[in-house]
């Protein structure tokens, strides 16, 4: 059984797509491809800015620790001369 008009429709309620339409939400899903990509390579330039700052702190820690072993060396060999 057929229905004349209905079997040309591909979906009921849903409006044929024109040329524009597609045209246009290619170029719209273009430009959000091209904005996750340049987001892309910010996040991999600001993790590469990330792990040179962690370089540098981790490099800033072992020197405090280094400088805070040479300063209880000095007070124990301060107290010590004081002792005698």
């Amino acid at each position: 059984m057929s229905f004349s008009g209905f079997d040309e429709i591909p979906q009921w309620g849903a409006p044929n797509p024109s040329t524009d339409d597609i045209v246009t939400n290619a170029i719209k899903k273009d430009k959000v491809i091209k904005e996750i990509a340049a987001a892309q390579e910010d996040l991999r330039a600001m993790l590469a800015k990330t792990k040179g700052v962690q370089a540098d702190v981790d490099k800033l820690v072992s020197g405090n620790e280094t400088l805070q072993m040479y300063i209880d060396n000095l007070t124990m060999q301060m107290a010590k001369r004081r002792g005698q």
